[in-house]
């Protein structure tokens, strides 16, 4: 069975069991916590904690994705037999619809009727001083037919979240060909800041399965890289490059892979969070190019295969020139800050310069020229990167970090926030003065790009500095300069008439009934305030559910001006604009 037969069994299966079909979310997450989108549940937390309702959303308490994932701690174990970065997870959920039972009997017969496997053994949870044994799932995998069953600890058999705190509770394994295929987690409880569990008012099934694993097993390969997901990739690249290693190779295709679809949904490369991860990649490859005197332009060739492979299921991957393009500029900045790098090196005389380590020479290159540690490690001279502590560069990267973040704080006044909403910061008056000046223009902005755009335009986020405000929203193509042009008159003209700024609170009901704009994610409580700018909420140019703080004329904002404005992930746009 292919893997694009499988993604359509997957989803199909689910969907007769009355579970709503949901597009994946970006791999740029819309969750502070994590950097990238590790799993399925992601694009969902909101809906186990009761915060958002699903009957709502998606018409079922039950839903199924094809979810893109990426996770980093699997990059230096990419070209073994199982390890990636990026990977699709095949998923169902349910909030409060159904629970082990049926979880259970759904994971037994899509995997031995729908794709005619055998399950060799399952696993559960043993239990522990703070969560019992789950001996309900013990006894349905016995109903069932299923034997062997083992026992294991927290490591193995309980899901925590991704961030600090957040849905989890005990799992359940399918193994299929020695292979662990499907994990389907049981959310019972909340996992609190300090890592105590609170029980949680509804319970709910988040499984994972991936994508590739499951091809592997039922196509017969003996790894991931045999598979159809990965074979023309495979077979281009010793086309191009002949002599290069197997687990070279196999870097080239997982890393061009995700690299392809973290820049699709608007990642670009660069020396901070998630863009340094992409950076990472695509130095590797094109470090392990140089080292293995590889001539051909990978990037292109490979970039055609990923779309023909994928396209037709993640249709923001159509926009090839625009991947491309990020991939070739990085192409130059690499090989600009490869020769920078090289010839430090060669300046430092490393090794027998007195007082300067290898480590720090190697820190020196990630600070001024972007070069990851691991590219450093491939290129420079060996008696240099014997050398080289990793343990050591690690610290200096932390207290860069910790430098970096004090350098935020200080933006902010240096002794703590007056205001921070998460969306707003302030560290005194006069700060507190700025971002409210800019909180309204935001206002302003997301009315005149509606009426520059069209009503589909609505808010996905938005954060607001003393320097700046960023309004993320949605739409499917990059804005024309004359768009860009227009949406900054409109504001510009609304601040010149010097309209009131005022708010009303009204029961929630009521306030959706004026028309009143509103983040589509956001929990409300039964009161809102809606601020409107204008002479009346009736007449008022623009009104939104909001908390404030806001200016009292539109006349104290002063000249907008949109800095830049760029894709974030498919089908949503950022606009970065400041006041003058």
């Amino acid at each position: 069975m292919s893997s694009q037969e499988i993604r359509k069994l997957f989803l199909e299966f689910f969907k007769k069991k009355g579970h709503a079909i949901v597009l994946s979310s970006s791999l740029i997450p819309d969750d502070p916590s994590v950097l990238l989108t590790t799993a399925g549940m992601q694009q969902f937390k909101r809906y186990y904690t009761g915060e958002l309702n699903p009957e709502k959303d998606f018409g079922s308490r039950n839903t199924t994705s094809v979810q893109k994932s990426f996770r980093t701690s699997d990059i230096d174990e990419v070209g073994d037999d199982s390890h990636l970065t990026f990977f699709e997870m095949l998923g169902n959920f349910s909030f409060g619809g159904y629970f082990k039972k049926e979880a259970i009997e759904y994971g037994h017969d899509f995997i031995t009727k729908e794709m005619g496997l055998k399950i060799d053994y399952v696993s559960v949870f043993e239990g522990d001083k703070e969560v019992p044994a789950d001996s309900e799932s013990e006894e349905i995998w016995k109903s069932l037919g299923v034997k062997k069953i083992k026992k294991f600890g927290r490591k193995d058999n309980f899901w925590g979240p991704t961030g600090s705190e957040g849905p989890c509770g005990p799992t359940t394994e399918i193994y299929v060909q020695g292979v662990e295929i499907w994990n389907i987690v049981f959310n019972e409880y909340y996992q609190n800041a300090d890592k105590t569990l609170s029980p949680l008012k509804q319970k709910g099934v988040d499984t994972g399965m991936g994508l590739e694993r499951l091809a592997m097993v039922s196509q017969g390969k003996k790894n991931i890289f045999e598979t159809d997901l990965f074979e023309p990739l495979m077979y281009k690249i010793k086309e191009l490059a002949p002599n290069l290693p197997d687990k070279i190779a196999r870097v080239f295709a997982d890393h061009v892979r995700g690299s392809a679809f973290l820049i699709c949904d608007g990642l670009l490369p660069s020396n901070k969070e998630a863009g340094y991860i992409l950076r990472r990649l695509l130095r590797r490859v094109l470090a392990y190019k140089s080292v293995h005197d590889v001539h051909a332009d990978v990037f292109p060739e490979l970039l055609e295969i990923i779309h023909e492979k994928y396209g037709n299921f993640y249709k923001e991957l159509k926009d090839t020139k625009k991947i491309l393009g990020a991939m070739e500029d990085e192409k130059f900045k690499f090989e600009k800050a490869l020769s920078q790098g090289l010839l430090e090196i060669e300046h430092n005389k490393i090794g027998r310069m007195t007082g300067i380590s290898s480590t720090a020479i190697a820190f020196k290159l990630y600070e001024t020229y972007g070069m990851p540690l691991e590219v450093t490690m491939e290129m420079a001279p060996k008696d240099m990167t014997k050398n080289i502590n990793k343990e050591e560069f690690e610290r200096m990267f932390k207290k860069h970090q910790e430098i970096s973040r004090a350098g935020q704080v200080k933006k902010f006044g240096g002794h703590g926030l007056i205001l921070n909403t998460g969306e707003l910061k302030a560290g005194s008056e006069e700060e507190l003065k700025k971002v409210t000046r800019l909180h309204t223009a935001t206002h302003l902005l997301h009315q005149a790009l509606r009426d520059v755009l069209g009503d589909s335009v609505h808010q996905m986020g938005s954060d607001i500095t003393t320097e700046r405000t960023r309004f993320d929203f949605t739409f499917g193509r990059k804005l024309t300069k004359e768009e860009v042009g227009k949406v900054e008159e409109i504001v510009n003209k609304k601040v010149k008439d010097d309209l009131p700024v005022a708010f009303k609170e009204l029961p929630k009901e009521e306030a959706e009934k004026t028309g009143a704009l509103h983040f589509f994610k956001e929990k409300y409580p039964d009161m809102v305030k809606v601020y409107y700018v204008g002479k009346s909420l009736k007449d008022a140019y623009s009104k939104e559910f909001c908390g404030g703080p806001h200016v009292t004329h539109t006349g104290e904002i002063g000249k907008i001006k949109i800095a830049k404005e760029e894709a974030v992930g498919a089908g949503t746009r950022r606009i970065r604009a400041v006041v003058e």
